[in-house]
């Protein structure tokens, strides 16, 4: 029953995420409605991270196979994606340095505020 009251809680929000998505006119995808209002949930309290952790985890953990479909699709189009390989391969390494350093400034940036606060673990 805990597992099924998690998924709810997560597909819940997912679905308020897509309806944002509708009903708002930004160029938003709808899941990043859906991630920043559980960040705004778990951060006010209004869901503690007890209440999704279980299911939370097991969706990471197995988040892999979701992208073979993908994969799998891209190989009917491969004549296609060789002629724009050279840009998107470029494309692809420049953003994701840009997302490794800019998650290392971040980290840093909270590890020096939680050591100047004295620790203390803020949700």
């Amino acid at each position: 029953m805990k597992i099924a009251k998690e998924l709810s809680l997560i597909l819940g929000i997912s679905t308020v995420g897509e309806i944002l998505n509708q009903v708002l006119p930004l160029p938003v995808p709808a899941g990043v409605y859906g991630l920043f209002l559980m960040l705004l949930l778990l951060s006010s309290g209004v869901i503690k991270l007890e209440d999704v952790e279980g299911t939370g985890n097991f969706l990471l953990d197995n988040m892999t196979p979701m992208f073979i479909p993908a994969g799998v699709g891209i190989i009917r189009y491969l004549d296609q994606v060789m002629q724009v390989g050279v840009p998107y391969l470029i494309i692809n390494v420049l953003s994701t340095a840009v997302v490794f350093i800019m998650t290392g400034c971040v980290a840093q940036f909270v590890m020096t505020r939680t050591k100047r606060e004295g620790g203390k673990k803020r949700v």
